[in-house]
């Protein structure tokens, strides 16, 4: 088994047989995992989890696998969470990883979350609090009682340039749901959304938090700007991670 994931270019082989072999009730369903592998289906959709932030997240086929340079998101975030019963807001959420994280590192924080997909919403539910998951087009999925109450808002929406999507591994670009990684012409277009809403549903000293790239974050900023609010870029080198937190007026300056 190992042979044959490595062949298939797994550069961890030896892991992933591991959990394949804990993950499989019997031999049929082991042969079936592997050839699911070999043809490049992640292997987060194939054990039903993926591991982020010390959970086990729920992972269904054509969710977008949440990564680990979204960690950084999430610790920018919960550095943020200066009150007991902070409103979060987590949109384009997926499987729901970073809701999910963040309640993890405080449990009294008001919840919700939305994606557009009905299959991620769907998994998300899975990972969430009964009712905290909401579907539709960004703000237009939430609920219209929290329009000004938002402290935190945070967003791993996609940002691959639309013709980098070709050149992106095969595990992504055919298992995952396009609309979760289509960014527009420079990545940037539902950045630029995000940003031109915020202000209406952030309360004051509220934040955005938006992951991105380091070749886009001055792009992303620059949306934020726009809208009215004090971004500022922040790298991770150890994860290759980038988020641009943008405060609204009456916020302080955040860590760093």
């Amino acid at each position: 088994m190992i042979a044959t994931l490595r062949s298939a270019g797994c550069v961890f082989a030896e892991d992933e047989a591991r959990l394949l072999l804990d993950a499989a009730r019997d031999g049929a369903q082991l042969t079936t995992m592997v050839q699911e592998r070999v043809s490049g289906r992640p292997l987060e959709q194939i054990l039903g989890w993926a591991e982020f932030c010390g959970l086990r997240v729920a992972v269904e086929p054509g969710v977008f696998v949440p990564r680990r340079r979204t960690e950084f998101l999430v610790r920018q975030a919960a550095a943020l969470l200066a009150t007991d019963e902070a409103v979060v807001v987590d949109l384009c959420c997926g499987s729901g990883a970073v809701a999910a994280a963040l309640a993890s590192a405080s449990r009294s924080i008001v919840l919700h979350a939305s994606d557009i997909d009905p299959v991620a919403a769907r998994c998300a539910e899975r990972n969430l609090a009964p009712g905290a998951v909401h579907c539709g087009d960004l703000y237009d999925a939430l609920p219209a009682d929290l329009r000004g109450r938002v402290d935190l808002l945070v967003v791993n929406a996609p940002y691959v340039p639309s013709d980098a999507i070709a050149t992106m591994p095969p595990e992504a670009r055919l298992h995952e749901p396009h609309g979760a990684l289509d960014g527009g012409a420079d990545g940037v277009d539902v950045h630029r959304r995000v940003a031109a809403g915020a202000p209406e549903w952030l309360a004051p000293g509220g934040h955005l938090l938006i992951e991105t790239s380091e070749h886009q974050a001055d792009l992303t900023a620059e949306a934020c700007a726009r809208a009215g609010l004090a971004p500022r870029p922040i790298h991770c080198p150890e994860l290759g991670a980038t988020v641009v937190v943008a405060a609204a007026p009456g916020a302080g300056s955040g860590p760093a």
